[in-house]
């Protein structure tokens, strides 16, 4: 059984331009996903699954193995699985083998997550398990210039709400056999909760790199 980590990095991004290299703090963005999979013992091998000569050249140099993505899987409307089923079936892995997906927009993650969230897949022979974390927030819909609370009462001590959780995009693992059904993950997987206050950053616009900037700073 095999643990393969493969980083989903197409160019052409629209919000912020060349995001998967940009650098932050002088490491380009992906490189920090890079990193965090090369550290972990658990991981056999690290994979970026691109379309971009650029990001493929700074892959190579940050230790990354690379597998060219074909150009109808990586336009706006391609979906991740699509490219991971790919990844798949290039590297001809086998149904009891395990995918752990990091996305190149989350640099932050904890120190051991990987290694941690791994342990327990296998310790609980888990088919698929995705990161979540818990939601603080009080919500609502705005319905024709009127706010309705979803997950709380007005008036409602913020420790008396219901807890909800988020799915915050730092790690997905799944076996070959569910990607190889077009699923990286479901209802039936693990939500594995970071329950500790960690700082959790989605690259997408630049204000989100300029406070991943400042977390980076900070921590």
């Amino acid at each position: 059984m095999k643990n393969i980590a493969i980083i989903p990095a197409r160019g052409g991004s629209k919000r912020l331009k060349n995001k998967n290299i940009k650098p932050l703090l002088g490491i380009p963005l992906i490189g920090y996903s890079i990193k965090d999979a090369i550290a972990c013992t658990e991981i056999d091998e690290v994979y970026i699954t691109t379309d971009c000569k650029e990001i493929k050249a700074v892959g190579t140099q940050l230790g990354a193995k690379i597998i060219d993505r074909p150009k109808e899987l990586a336009g706006d409307y391609a979906t991740t699985v699509s490219a991971i089923q790919h990844a798949v079936d290039f590297l001809g892995l086998q149904p009891d083998d395990n995918i752990v997906l990091l996305q190149a927009t989350n640099p932050l993650r904890p120190k051991n997550l990987i290694s941690d969230t791994l342990h327990l897949f296998n310790e609980k022979k888990l088919d698929s398990l995705f990161s979540v974390s818990k939601n603080h927030h009080k919500l609502g819909e705005i319905i024709d210039d009127k706010f309705y609370p979803s997950n709380y009462e007005f008036g409602q001590r913020s420790q008396d709400m219901k807890k909800l959780y988020y799915e915050n995009g730092l790690i997905y693992i799944s076996k070959i056999r569910l990607i190889q059904q077009g699923v990286i993950f479901n209802s039936e997987s693990f939500p594995y909760c970071i329950d500790k206050n960690f700082p959790i950053v989605d690259i997408d616009y630049l204000e989100d790199f300029q406070y991943a900037e400042y977390l980076l700073k900070s921590i």
